[in-house]
C-alpha cells in the first residue's frame, strides 16, 4: 500500500471482491460527477455509474488495471460520450420522422390506406392455392430465397418461381382499381 492508504495508487492488480467495493466506496461520487456534467440528468447519470461498476465486476478476471481512478473516470468519460452519441441519434431519428410525417400530406390519411391495402393484399393472398400462398408467403413475408424455399418444400426453383409469378399475377389483378 501506498502512502495513500488503499491499493490503488500503483503497479497492476486484480479486482476482488474488497477492492471491489473498496474503489466503489472511494470513487462512485467522482465517477457519477464525471457523467452527471457531462450530461446533466441524474437518472441517466446514476444508470451509468451503475453499468461502469457492474462492467468493472464482471470482467474482473480479465482487467489487470494500474490506476482504477483513471480506469473509472475514462469508462465514465466513454459511457457519457456513446450516451450523448445515442441520444443525438434518437433525436435525429425522430426529427426526420416528424419531418417526414409532416411533408405528406395526411400521415393518417396514409396510414388508413396502407392499412387497407394491406388487409387487401391479405384476402387476396388467402384466396390462392394452398402451395402458391404457401410459397409466396416464404418469399414475400419471411424473406427466404427461392432456394430457401424450393429446399424447404422439396420443390425446383422453378416450381417456386412458377408458385410466386401466379401470385403476383393475382395480386395486380386483384388490386388494379388501386
Amino acid at each position: 500500500m501506498e502512502a495513500s492508504g488503499h491499493p490503488f495508487s500503483g503497479g497492476l492488480f486484480k479486482i476482488d471482491k474488497q477492492s471491489f467495493e473498496m474503489a466503489y466506496d472511494l470513487y462512485w461520487e467522482k465517477v457519477f460527477a464525471v457523467c452527471y456534467n457531462n450530461i446533466k440528468e441524474v437518472e441517466p447519470a446514476k444508470g451509468m455509474v451503475q453499468e461502469i461498476f457492474k462492467s468493472l465486476w464482471e470482467r474482473r478476471a480479465e482487467l489487470e488495471i494500474e490506476k482504477i481512478e483513471h480506469y473509472l473516470i475514462r469508462s465514465a468519460k466513454f459511457k457519457t460520450f456513446e450516451y450523448i452519441r445515442n441520444k443525438v441519434s434518437r433525436q435525429k431519428h425522430n426529427e426526420f420522422h416528424v419531418m417526414d410525417c409532416s411533408a405528406s400530406s395526411n400521415c393518417t390519411e396514409e396510414q388508413v390506406l396502407f392499412n387497407s391495402l394491406k388487409e387487401k393484399v391479405n384476402l387476396l393472398v388467402d384466396t390462392l392455392p394452398c402451395q402458391c400462398k404457401r410459397v409466396y408467403k416464404m418469399s414475400r413475408e419471411q424473406g427466404m430465397s427461392n432456394k430457401e424455399i424450393a429446399n424447404m418444400l422439396y420443390i425446383s426453383e422453378r416450381a417456386v418461381e412458377y408458385h410466386i409469378t401466379k401470385a403476383m399475377g393475382k395480386l395486380k389483378m386483384g388490386l388494379a382499381n388501386y
